[in-house]
């Protein structure tokens, strides 16, 4: 199977030569040879490509070149003022239609689009909302009109503010600006980190009384997977805090209803689209919690691991690296489960900073310390020779989210982004979307573009795409036999793709 290919360790042949001294002109052959050896290393250099898989490589870089080419050229911009253009691109379309494998890197309560949060769930009975006093907006159903709380005093049934205004195409909008960082001037409106991501946050608090009332959460989840099978992704890996999930009259449901549910409906969806291969989740915790309750947090997953195995896929630590406790200070709640002889895979966000140095960047080399399974954005690794080198031997993959780097403002023109050098040399590497519905995207075409024509450049190819797509199942938390399984499907779908467009 051509997929093997991505598994073969890579050995260099001795360039003992080149440092030789070369008088006159240096040999046009071993010029070539140099070039073949250098592209050889970066992602997807090792893969042999069929008569297909190249015709439909030249047609890519072609169309490459003309983007590239361009006036504007779209990972040069930021996102919020490139998609139009990205959208009308036909290396975008392309990757559409591309069999993506996994998403690995997405927060369960910013998977689904904000239209359907609005226009669908916002009109459902019993739906109130209250503008607190920061000018953010909190939801809440209720059989009754809540008590004042979450800053709320004054809480109105949506029905009758919307019958009251008049416009709901406006009000709607207006709403939607609440739940996402969609700006038309994104850097006169974030002109710092601070800025985006209290904006960011405050986007999470106005969504969870939408997405935790009980019957919106089951076809919350349902939406979110067909919007992954709707952009050909196969399956998914989501970062979850199991919220507190509640009914019309205030019943709270516990996490064990939570993983219930969840396992419900993705049986579902698969019963529905049988080439889905599943979800799972990772239990998360913010890193601004005590060390306390970190150690609870972490004894509840390795129970909640036990009695989910098939749909606990482990644990991480999420919240903003720069303002968030270190993964070291929680080293006695993190080493909890070697202690106990218990199970329990890390999947920690490390490295999303752009602060060297700092007691911050030394997460990655605690990440790996602490045997994470993947580096969720692992931004500042490029400046970790070490690390580097270490999560490499480990087959530690990188959760590559460019979209999310950009505007969370680590990097501004993405063909700057440190995973060019992490690409450029085959790093394990995957990409996901982080938080797609608080950008504007769905899916992960949008992200695949970034890096394939931003950060991989005109030398990233087909063979590029098509290892990362491997990788995605390959480092994803499946066992062995369904990994071979989703291999088998998923080179199925790339060989029919590549029939269709070469």
């Amino acid at each position: 199977m051509v997929i093997s290919l991505c598994l073969v360790l890579v050995t260099y042949v001795p360039l003992l030569w080149f440092v030789r001294e070369i008088d006159g002109m240096p040999d046009p052959a071993r010029r070539d040879l140099l070039m073949r050896q250098e592209a050889s290393r970066q992602t997807g250099g090792l893969l042999m490509l069929t008569a297909a898989e190249q015709r439909l490589d030249a047609r890519l870089h072609l169309l490459k070149e003309q983007e590239m080419s361009a006036a504007l050229f779209p990972p040069a911009l930021h996102f919020f003022k490139s998609k139009p253009l990205i959208r009308q691109s036909a290396v975008f379309k392309l990757l559409q239609k591309m069999p993506k494998g996994a998403a690995l890197h997405i927060h369960g309560s910013s998977l689904v689009g904000v239209e359907w949060l609005i226009r669908n769930v916002t009109y459902r009975p019993h739906c109130y909302i209250c503008f607190t006093w920061d000018n953010s907006v909190r939801f809440a159903f209720s059989a009754r009109q809540p008590f004042p709380r979450w800053d709320c005093f004054y809480w109105q049934l949506l029905e009758t503010l919307r019958s009251r205004i008049g416009d709901n195409a406006g009000f709607d909008n207006s709403l939607i600006e609440h739940l996402t960082l969609i700006t038309d001037d994104p850097d006169g409106d974030y002109p710092n980190q601070d800025v985006v991501w209290e904006k960011f946050e405050k986007a999470f608090i106005a969504a969870a009384g939408l997405i935790t009332h009980a019957p919106v959460l089951r076809d919350y989840f349902y939406q979110g997977l067909k919007e992954l099978h709707d952009d050909n992704v196969m399956y998914a890996e989501l970062r979850s805090g199991l919220s507190r999930t509640y009914e019309l009259d205030g019943t709270i449901h516990d996490k064990i209803w939570f993983l219930n549910m969840f396992q419900e409906v993705t049986q579902k969806f698969i019963k529905d689209y049988p080439d889905f291969l599943g979800a799972r989740i990772i239990i998360s915790v913010h890193r601004a919690r005590s060390l306390s309750e970190v150690k609870a947090a972490v004894q509840e997953a390795i129970q909640l691991k036990k009695e989910f195995p098939d749909i606990v896929a482990g644990f991480d630590m999420v919240g903003r690296e720069n303002t968030g406790k270190t993964l070291w200070y929680f080293r006695e709640a993190l080493s909890l489960p070697n202690e106990l002889g218990e199970e329990l895979p890390f999947f920690f966000h490390a490295g999303e900073t752009d602060d060297e140095g700092t007691e911050v960047d030394q997460n990655i080399l605690d990440a790996i310390l602490f045997n994470t399974s993947r580096i969720g954005h692992g931004y500042a690794l490029a400046h970790h020779p070490l690390a580097k080198e270490l999560s490499r031997k480990r087959n530690i993959a990188v959760e590559l989210c460019p979209i999310s780097n950009q505007v969370l403002k680590l990097v501004s023109d993405l063909r700057n982004h440190p995973a060019a050098v992490l690409m450029s040399e085959g790093h394990p590497m995957v990409i996901s979307s982080d938080d797609p519905s608080l950008f504007g995207t769905t899916g992960l075409s949008y992200d695949f573009y970034e890096a394939f024509v931003g950060i991989g450049g005109l030398k990233a190819n087909l063979g590029t795409l098509k290892e990362l797509a491997v990788n995605s199942i390959r480092f994803s938390s499946m066992p062995p036999h369904l990994k071979d399984a989703g291999l088998a499907v998923w080179q199925n779908k790339w060989d029919d793709f590549v029939s269709d467009h070469s």
